[in-house]
């Protein structure tokens, strides 16, 4: 099996320059439907049973792919593979900076964000399949393409999968450093609006309500809800308001990103938004407030630290450096870690500058991931993995 995999290396490579070779931005519908296309014939050629969603009125087309049923016993799956077919970058993207390879490294959008992840999944299938290995097990497949704008639309999809499944491995990018995720924050999002009266500047100012003026004042309210202490970041990251030099505003408008390490705190910043009055302190101004928490933080249960011990025993038995980080950023893990499954995440290849120009793989890291898969498989398949 781990000559199969090593001998299929190149066709590893040309598939990840067909995929990140696609625009496939979230909500780009023509290139996420080519990518799920792409991933649906090639599980059909291995004979496991594929299915095509869309949600969203279309927008947001997922794949589900199942070895096997259930198992009769249980009803549950032994694994839930979670991947996501959409970058965050717009169409032409793909054109402008098409996939390469230089310096050891694969280059392009999402090509560790997260194209190398999804294909790892499709190649320890593969061979799986060629060796005859773990065909006892039950794995389910479960690739959407709204998860850079925060999963609306698929989650209910996924998470009744989850709800069926012993374990879950998320397929985001290895940190370029070799970590893999256990842990990640919550994620909010929130914008304060600020509603006023528009008068002139220079002759009647005293006649307006200054929305401006009251964002400003709830900008700095809002951020001082940050504990970094306790892991808790509230940053304003987009701000917008008046419509000319001479005019006294009558609306402002400030959106907010907030991450958050523990469930005592998710509580705490849904507390603090909604406890932010409506009068406002600007005379005049009403405020209004809109958002909610997208991701609960990603704590790990004992489950999930045992299962991690024992895929991290191994990784190392197979001679690779097996560590872990916490990290601000989220994932669909944070969903169905918080459904109390035992979630690992970072599965893929080894990669870094996600959501940049510079985004890549390290193309050493491709055979050995795969491989660590193959090996997680077997020792479910053996009864080695809780």
């Amino acid at each position: 099996m781990h000559a199969y995999i090593a001998s299929h290396y190149d066709q590893f490579l040309q598939d990840l320059a067909t995929l990140v070779n696609v625009d496939s931005g979230s909500g780009h519908a023509p290139g996420l439907a080519a990518v799920a296309r792409f991933f649906q014939e090639r599980f059909d050629r291995l004979g496991w049973h594929t299915r095509a969603l869309e949600f969203d009125g279309g927008a947001v087309p997922c794949l589900e792919v199942v070895n096997r049923k259930a198992h009769p016993a249980t009803g549950r799956f032994d694994f839930l593979f979670l991947g996501h077919m959409d970058t965050v970058f717009p169409a032409g993207t793909a054109r402008q900076r098409p996939f390469s390879i230089r310096d050891g490294r694969a280059w392009g959008p999402g090509v560790c964000d997260m194209k190398a992840g999804l294909l790892t999944v499709l190649h320890a299938a593969e061979a799986l399949q060629h060796a005859g290995a773990a065909a006892d097990l039950s794995v389910c497949i479960a690739f959407n393409s709204d998860e850079e704008i925060g999963s609306r639309a698929s989650r209910p999809w996924f998470e009744g999968l989850a709800a069926k499944s012993r374990r879950v491995l998320v397929f985001e990018p290895c940190r370029s450093t070799g970590q893999r995720v256990l842990q990640r924050k919550g994620v909010a999002g929130f914008d304060i609006l600020c509603h006023g009266r528009a008068a002139h500047a220079g002759v009647e100012p005293e006649k307006g309500a200054n929305a401006v003026l009251e964002l400003a004042y709830q900008v700095l309210a809002v951020t001082g809800l940050a504990r970094p202490e306790a892991g808790t970041t509230v940053s304003v990251t987009t701000i917008a308001g008046g419509t000319a030099g001479n005019v006294i505003p009558d609306f402002a408008q400030a959106g907010f990103d907030v991450r958050i390490a523990s469930l005592e705190e998710a509580r705490r910043i849904e507390a603090g938004f909604q406890n932010i009055s409506a009068s406002g302190q600007a005379d005049g101004v009403r405020v209004e407030v809109r958002g909610e928490i997208n991701r609960m933080p990603m704590v790990p249960s004992e489950a999930a630290w045992r299962l991690w011990e024992q895929i991290a025993r191994i990784g190392e038995g197979m001679g690779m450096e097996m560590k872990l980080i916490s990290t601000g950023g989220g994932s669909d893990g944070n969903f169905t870690a918080a459904m109390g499954i035992p979630t690992v995440d970072a599965m893929g290849p080894r990669g870094g500058r996600a959501h940049s120009p510079e985004e890549y793989i390290e193309l050493d890291s491709v055979v050995p991931n795969t491989r660590l898969i193959c090996e997680i498989l077997k020792a479910a398949a053996e009864n080695r993995l809780p």
